[in-house]
């Protein structure tokens, strides 16, 4: 009989290759290298602009909303004796908006619902780049909304020939988060972007 020779050595696994030709470790060095990977930043971080073009920036978007408080308070505190028959006090959502859209001409449809969305605007561009702390959706609505519903209040408590209106409220508002969306964000983010935090080693 002939005797058992040693058993002969396993064959090494071979080692996988990736879509470059060089061999990928597996196990915990392969895991620890994808995480690295992953935590690497990805470069799309949004910078603050300089300094010098934020401070310009400021300063205009103040003169503006200068500007647009001058507008806003002609155009929603100026008295309209005539008007006092036809002014009333609407708290009810949706019920001047039902008159408005009732109108014959859809032009005086256009007008005064377009009107109210227009003149709120200007407000959703501004807020972001002087308040940033009411940059995003709901501190823009909260703020235009305030505002708005102070500027209704005073129509209907102080200037004779106008009244509160719940839905002028509601446009203006709906105004603002349409130029906060088409603008506004984007102005806020870029003249008060947070700067990238540096990782650690």
């Amino acid at each position: 009989m002939r005797r058992a020779g040693p058993a002969p050595a396993a064959k090494a696994a071979p080692a996988k290759k990736g879509r470059t030709g060089r061999t990928e470790r597996t196990g915990r060095t392969g895991k620890a290298d994808r995480a690295a990977r992953t935590a690497r930043p990805s470069g799309t971080e949004r910078r603050p602009l300089p300094l010098p073009l934020r401070i310009l920036a400021m300063l205009f978007a103040f003169a503006a909303m200068v500007a647009f408080a001058v507008v806003l308070a002609r155009l929603t505190l100026d008295p309209s004796p005539a008007s006092v028959s036809i002014a009333h006090t609407n708290l009810h959502p949706g019920e001047s908006l039902k008159i408005y859209l009732d109108q014959p001409a859809l032009r005086d449809a256009v007008k005064q619902i377009g009107g109210n969305i227009v003149l709120g605007i200007p407000f959703g561009i501004i807020v972001p780049v002087l308040v940033p702390r009411a940059r995003g959706f709901f501190g823009v609505l909260l703020l235009t909304a305030f505002v708005m519903l102070m500027v209704e209040t005073a129509q209907g408590l102080l200037v004779e020939g106008r009244a509160f209106d719940v839905d002028d409220v509601i446009l203006n508002t709906s105004g603002a988060l349409i130029g906060w969306l088409l603008v506004g964000r984007r102005l806020g983010r870029a003249v008060h972007a947070r700067k990238p935090k540096k990782q650690r080693a």
